[in-house]
């Protein structure tokens, strides 16, 4: 995971739930259920999005049941997700697939849809690059587990990064 990202910006308000982003009538597996991703409040933009993009949103982001939604986002090429305030779930979630989410107060009235943002996660600061301005937020401590397993690209391959063998393991059998 890169620590600096730059995206298209995609705009969404307050108490956005995982089950917008993951409706209950999405069948299939991957992109096929993916295409349905906001579907409900915003018909078709899961074929607008593009790899890097960034989707910005207000309080209460990923409310909502426990469903793996964040899932969706990453499929579409959502490169990360900033909210005013993000659904403890949403954020584990996202975190665990190697999603980059970040709660940075202000970031609404600080960003429109469609304009730029850099997004540095070590300086914990946003740069609207349409308007030069910047936005500062609490970054996670370089050291700190949701920061590992970021780098790491997800919980999944940090896990086998730490348990793979060290060394080629042989096996003696006695004849």
């Amino acid at each position: 995971m890169e620590s600096i990202m730059e995206g298209k910006v995609w705009k969404f308000g307050d108490n956005i739930s995982t089950d917008l982003m993951m409706p209950g009538f999405s069948r299939g597996r991957g992109l096929e259920r993916a295409k349905f991703c906001m579907y409900s409040n915003r018909p078709g933009w899961s074929d607008q999005v593009k790899k890097g993009d960034i989707v910005v949103g207000g309080k209460n982001f990923g409310c909502g049941s426990s469903r793996a939604a964040a899932i969706n986002l990453q499929l579409l090429g959502i490169s990360a997700v900033v909210a005013e305030s993000i659904g403890r779930i949403f954020f584990r979630n996202s975190i665990n697939i190697g999603l980059p989410t970040i709660i940075a107060p202000g970031v609404t009235a600080f960003v429109e849809e469609g304009e730029r943002l850099r997004i540095d996660l070590e300086r914990g600061e946003l740069t609207n690059l349409i308007t030069g301005k910047k936005l500062r937020f609490d970054p996670m401590p370089p050291d700190s587990p949701p920061m590992q397993i970021l780098r790491a690209g997800g919980i999944l391959r940090m896990l086998e990064e730490e348990y793979k063998p060290k060394e080629k393991l042989t096996f003696v059998t006695s004849e």
